[in-house]
């Protein structure tokens, strides 16, 4: 790790003593970038995201000042009419649900006053006076730390009325979410914020106009969120001179699996998986086999793949995405089969039901892949796992049908033999299906292993 070394942003305070707190995050200048933001105007700040370049850590990767300056604004002088009259709200997805990803639980833990500054800094810049930080209802700790630094910034002056003299008021409302792995979308969790069900929105219209109660509204992730303040206080220059040139600035990293040294590790965009394992203590139990570079809804890559750059055009190229950047690894002890047919049952229970081929579709998938684990399936299981793949994704109503179909499609593509060497002998095939040491495997607990 050389040209690679970065010194600490999102994690610089970690470590610090109570870094939790509102004494230990001022010592570290916090709020400074507050008092920035708020002595300029709100189209700066907009304009400094977009020549920042940072892109939404949520997974999708879309430019944050382009989806700030989507929303609809009355021109200097003029009376706000139409969408522009409703109040403008920022929704904080913190409703971390997707398998392997863990950075936003230990960013509201160890520094839930980066994410509050970030919020009202972010709520100036698109002129909202209301905030919400939807949190997994799983996530009790990071519930009550949040709500505790929420208290310690009204009690300080940075929320409330006329925040810090500025005229700038914002209220900032902590709210436990559905503990459902959908809401973790963002038309989804609109719904369950205003009490209906965790289901997602057709789209048009795109929450920037029509979003929480019909108003425009902005919704980003927990790590988008907290790396505002550092922007602000460094430049939009300095925040790229850190990762790719369409990729900049640094990225939480959660890697977990058959590693030495599982957890958070902050880097640049566009570090290789070679270069996280080896700031992860190396493999554990064996040589790799397969990854996901960004949690189960990722296509799976392999071991061929780890010097390509995890940053979002390097994950595409190699025919994956770079999502949440949740790094699972796995060794050669691991059966794939098994490992995609645990992911598919979780789609399967997580499915809200509301389109056919996301509900349908991974019930089925979840039937055949329990019958090949148990080495009574037929190599023609495979085709049909494709075709049923083939009519999920891009046919749902959310990303959540493309997640489930991803380990299978990518599964299967890079091993292929694997499925087929769990199919039983089947006579109408004309040949018994290839035997390997998958299917020599007596149990599902003996497969995994």
């Amino acid at each position: 790790m050389t040209e690679r070394t970065l010194t600490p942003v999102l994690t610089r305070r970690w470590c610090s003593p109570k870094s939790w707190t509102l004494d230990t995050y001022t010592q570290l200048e916090g709020y400074t970038a507050l008092r920035t933001a708020l002595a300029a105007h709100p189209d700066q700040l907009i304009q400094l995201l977009k020549d920042s370049g940072l892109r939404g850590r949520g997974g999708a990767g879309f430019p944050t000042g382009m989806k700030w300056g989507f929303i609809p604004q009355a021109k200097p002088g003029e009376q706000p009419t139409g969408p522009a009259a409703k109040p403008t709200y920022l929704v904080v997805n913190a409703d971390e649900g997707e398998p392997g990803t863990c950075k936003d639980v230990p960013l509201m833990m160890a520094d839930p006053h980066s994410l509050i500054e970030g919020c009202i800094i972010t709520s100036y810049a698109i002129r909202a006076h209301q905030c919400f930080i939807y949190v997994r209802g799983e996530m009790l700790h990071c519930i009550r730390r949040v709500r505790s630094a929420v208290n310690e910034a009204y009690a300080a002056g940075y929320l409330g009325r006329n925040i810090l003299g500025s005229g700038f008021d914002l209220d900032i409302v902590v709210h436990a979410g559905a503990g459902a792995y959908e809401a973790g979308e963002e038309t989804a969790l609109l719904n369950s914020l205003e009490g209906r069900r965790a289901e997602p929105r057709l789209k048009p219209p795109f929450p920037a106009t029509s979003g929480l109660y019909s108003a425009p509204t902005v919704v980003n992730n927990v790590e988008t969120i907290c790396s505002v303040s550092y922007i602000v206080n460094g430049g939009s220059d300095w925040f790229r001179a850190m990762g790719t040139e369409k990729s900049p600035g640094p990225k939480i990293y959660s890697i977990s699996g058959h590693v030495r040294q599982p957890g958070q590790y902050e880097a640049p965009m566009g570090i290789t998986l070679r270069e996280l394992l080896d700031m992860a203590g190396g493999m554990k139990g064996g040589p790799l086999k397969f990854w996901t570079p960004g949690g189960s809804s990722t296509p799976l890559l392999t071991a061929q793949h780890q010097d390509i750059p995890l940053d979002f055009e390097g994950a595409a190229e190699a025919g994956s995405m770079l999502g949440t950047t949740a790094i699972m690894v796995f060794n050669n002890t691991v059966s794939v089969p098994w490992a995609v047919m645990k992911w598919t049952e979780f789609y399967k229970h997580e499915s809200c039901g509301k389109c056919t081929p996301c509900r349908e579709g991974t019930y089925w998938l979840t039937q055949i892949l329990q019958r090949m684990v148990r080495r009574e399936g037929t190599p023609a299981d495979v085709e049909t796992m494709l075709d049923v793949c083939d009519n999920i994704l891009g046919r749902s109503f959310c990303a959540l049908g493309d997640g489930a179909a991803s380990p299978i499609m990518s599964g299967i593509k890079y091993f292929r033999q694997e499925f087929l060497d769990l199919c039983t002998e089947q006579p109408e095939y004309g040949r018994p299906a290839q035997q390997g040491k998958w299917a020599q495997k007596t149990t599902i607990a003996e497969a995994a292993r």
